[in-house]
């Protein structure tokens, strides 16, 4: 990728680490999934009414709405209820090789060896912060361990495809999500729907920051690189998300600074760069085909 390409994957993972500490406080004042509809419904709000889709375009929105909206980010941020933001980013970056072997399966994407030793060291790394005090109750391990998956499901979708703008794919995925978060939210949290009436600053500064700085800017940003790039140039760029995260939340508010649960970070994040290494003998993926 471009110098410019790179900084920019750089800046949205600084985004998304920041994203990560902001939903931690304001999913103690507003239900998690509830949380989720607010932040989609002003993302939609904000692009819905200048962006349209076609209805050729409509099914693979929808797809993206469930995969991104409801799977990823309504299940992260009910996991995250119960788990620290820097161990739920390090087990959520197992996306990262997901998405990799998905791409090996689905798209005929090359594996090979040292990939495969690099699924191994990242599944060593996830046992490293199971022995440490830091891993999430079974429940939220779990709802992470999906949400990944919907992450992951989400990068191949995106990068099938074709002619649906950035934008125009997170404000119609954003609106489409809404009302299977509400449906989510009305099962599991109508019993605390009223928190949103007494929300401090925390909650709406989450609900903000989520909706412009993650989703327009982060994820819009992500999606453009993602049809410009092959997943394998753009997604080790997430490995670092985990790391910064980590440092956010043991810096802002105050999480445990358990040397095994960095330690078992830095093992996964090698991990996922072994899974993630481009085999000497194939072109770079980030060069355009002249075919």
């Amino acid at each position: 990728m471009p110098i410019t390409h790179k900084l920019l994957a750089l800046t949205v993972i600084g985004v998304w680490a920041l994203n990560m500490i902001a939903v931690k406080l304001g999913i103690a004042e507003i239900p998690p999934m509830m949380m989720s509809a607010l932040r989609f419904a002003l993302v939609a709000a904000l692009l819905c009414p200048v962006l349209r889709i076609t209805r050729d375009q409509f099914l693979g929105v929808l797809l993206v709405s469930f995969t991104f909206g409801t799977v990823h980010f309504g299940l992260l941020f009910a996991a995250l209820a119960n788990s620290e933001a820097g161990t739920s980013a390090v087990i959520i970056q197992l996306g990262a090789p997901i998405a990799t072997l998905l791409a090996c399966f689905v798209l005929k994407e090359r594996l090979g060896k040292v990939r495969l030793a690099g699924l191994l060291v990242s599944v060593a790394g996830i046992g490293l912060i199971a022995a440490g005090p830091t891993l999430p109750p079974p429940l939220s391990l779990v709802l992470l361990l999906a949400s990944a998956t919907g992450w992951a499901v989400t990068n191949l979708i995106v990068k099938e495809l074709k002619g649906v703008r950035p934008m125009t794919m997170m404000g119609w995925s954003s609106l489409l999500a809404i009302p299977q978060l509400l449906v989510m939210s009305w099962i599991f949290e109508s019993d605390r729907w009223w928190m949103v009436t007494t929300a401090g600053w925390h909650g709406w500064f989450c609900v903000v920051y989520s909706a412009i700085g993650s989703s327009i800017i982060g994820y819009g940003i992500w999606y453009w690189l993602l049809q410009r790039h092959s997943i394998n140039a753009v997604v080790p760029y997430s490995m670092l998300n985990p790391l910064l995260t980590v440092l956010f939340g043991i810096v802002l508010i105050g999480d445990d600074p358990s040397p095994v649960k960095i330690i078992g970070a830095l093992v996964m994040v090698a991990g996922v760069a072994l899974i993630l290494r481009r085999p000497r003998n194939l072109p770079d993926p980030t060069l355009p085909d002249t075919a």
